[in-house]
């Protein structure tokens, strides 16, 4: 071009944001800043988005003296919401000398939406008071606040007021009139409200279905039949809602209607459909109406289909379905692989993942529960180390606990005491199966001295052992011969843990005494179980009778 403007850069600046070239667009506006065209409050517009924080074009702004334009600093408000700094953004507010109706619904809007949504009511009072007219914007927003802190009065007062202005009617206000009034006052309410207005849009009826608070099922058919005879069609959003827990029949009836009005193609709804009925235990009704849907147009119902085959441990079936989509995101390759470890197809599952990792997607916490439980499964020690190695890399998983505990227990099944400690250790949020993992490996790999001292030091964490934790420490006890304590632990299960002991502890109780010959204490034990003991536990005992040579002794005499 042999002559640019301001416009011109601000138009391809803009250009680039929209198309999501974030990188581009800074680079074209640092080329504006060089050539000396000067800066526009629309150059400072267009190009604050593709900075993550506001604060450099904040700064900019206030040495050009463009943050006195209304387009800039509403710009940099929003900005300041957007990426969570509320403080920061009420801040530039302060400074304002003047405000427009787009500054006051910014603010509040992010005050509705954060956790201090009483904010929003207060904002809206000071505006008032300085003679700024609220929007549809203003009413929508604050009675998002009313629903958040339950305030009747304060929402009452909203609605009021919206009438006052003659918003009442306008969409968004509409829609949120309904939901607060049945979230807050009561369905009956929101029902006046609803057959007040004038012309009711499918987004207000579904405002109305969707707050089920009280769980009302055949309530919830009532509004819908209404809604249809008051000519408004039900879109996904209706029937995602009323296929949230329904029961079978209504489910049978709410299919129909699906299919008559055309939307058993949607695929939010087919999947929907297809949850509840597996949620009933419908499997096969949700497996045959899954395989006539379009696998190209129906990826999320796929996923839930493949998840249903998955539990009902068809797993083949599983595999089948997945791989004829077209394009897989991490639902179906996490639902894959997990497939193929529960089918036991190892290799097959570290397969798919580097095809996975390949395609570009990314490496999540369901993922390395596959591939955890995979490792520990044929206790394949480097392949759990890659895992990890990955999960740190990739930040998955590194503070989800139950990740955590599955390292814990496959570090410790594989024999890596140390590493096993080590990952405990560096948990951000451990639970009593953290300790439990950590006491079961150290009795598996012979410290049962330890097991018994981290059982101790577990307890004054303020953690209450439960039966796993008990049957981990006394399978410390009986591999280490520590009777004396482990018949403590025993005697406490009841007096101090309130829980009652299973075959399992008996059966490990009875084998650590009879391997220290200890028949009768064995033999009392068998006596006093509350319920009749098991072929495993006369198994026990009467190995210990026959490695001692006691057979012939009346022990239960």
């Amino acid at each position: 071009m042999p002559a640019r403007s301001v416009v011109t850069w601000n138009c391809l600046v803009s250009s680039f944001v929209q198309h999501d070239r974030l990188h581009d667009a800074v680079f074209w506006f640092r080329e504006l800043v060089r050539s000396g065209d000067g800066l526009s409050e629309g150059s400072l517009v267009a190009v604050l988005p593709a900075f993550g924080s506001p604060q450099l074009v904040h700064g900019l702004a206030m040495k050009s003296a463009l943050d006195s334009f209304s387009a800039v600093a509403n710009s940099l408000l929003n900005s300041y919401c957007t990426c969570g700094a509320v403080c920061l953004a009420e801040k530039l507010f302060n400074q304002l000398t003047f405000r427009d109706v787009v500054s006051w619904n910014t603010m509040i809007t992010a005050f509705a939406k954060s956790n201090l949504p009483a904010r929003a009511l207060e904002l809206f009072s000071m505006m008032e008071g300085q003679g700024a007219l609220p929007s549809e914007a203003t009413f929508s927003s604050l009675l998002h606040a009313c629903t958040s802190v339950n305030g009747q009065g304060h929402g009452k007062s909203v609605h009021a007021k919206s009438i006052k202005h003659n918003l009442n009617t306008a969409v968004f206000v509409s829609t949120s009139l309904v939901d607060f009034y049945t979230k807050c006052v009561g369905r009956r309410d929101a029902r006046q409200v609803l057959e007040e207005m004038h012309n009711k849009s499918t987004a207000c009826w579904n405002a109305l279905i969707s707050a089920k608070s009280d769980g009302d099922v055949p309530a919830l058919f009532v509004i819908l039949r209404d809604m249809l005879r008051s000519g408004v069609s039900p879109n996904e959003v209706t029937f995602s809602s009323l296929l949230k827990d329904p029961s079978l029949l209504d489910l049978w009836q709410i299919h129909s209607l699906v299919t008559r009005l055309g939307y058993d193609g949607n695929d939010y709804v087919s999947s929907a459909i297809i949850s509840s009925y597996v949620s009933h235990g419908f499997v096969s009704d949700a497996l045959a109406y899954g395989v006539t849907l379009d696998p190209d147009y129906c990826n999320v119902s796929m996923n839930v289909l493949a998840g249903a085959y998955n539990k009902a441990h068809m797993y083949q079936e599983t595999k089948e379905i997945l791989l004829h989509q077209q394009s897989r995101d991490n639902i179906s390759w996490s639902i894959l692989i997990n497939a193929c470890a529960r089918n036991g197809d190892y290799a097959e599952a570290f397969g798919f993942f580097k095809q996975m990792r390949i395609s570009g997607h990314h490496f999540d916490n369901y993922i390395s529960v596959s591939l955890l439980s995979i490792c520990t499964k044929i206790n394949s020690l480097v392949l759990g180390r890659l895992v990890h190695g990955l999960n740190i890399k990739t930040g998955s998983g590194c503070s989800d606990t139950y990740v955590c505990n599955l390292l814990l227990d496959m570090y410790a099944k594989c024999g890596r005491i140390e590493d096993c400690l080590k990952a405990f250790e560096e948990m951000e949020d451990r639970n009593i199966i953290s300790w439990t993992a950590v006491i079961s490996g150290l009795a598996l790999n012979g410290f049962s001295r330890k097991a018994l001292a981290w059982f101790k030091a577990m307890e004054e964490a303020g953690f209450k052992p439960d039966k796993v934790a008990i049957l981990a420490v006394l399978s410390a006890c009986r591999h280490g011969g520590l009777v004396q304590e482990g018949m403590e632990i025993f005697k406490r299960i009841e007096a101090e843990y309130s829980t009652e002991a299973d075959m399992e502890h008996y059966i490990c109780v009875v084998d650590m005494l009879c391997k220290c010959g200890d028949l009768e204490q064995a033999g009392a034990v068998i006596r006093g179980m509350p319920f009749r003991p098991s072929t495993i536990l006369w198994r026990t005992f009467l190995q210990g009778c026959n490695k001692y040579g006691m057979l012939d002794t009346q022990v239960f005499s």
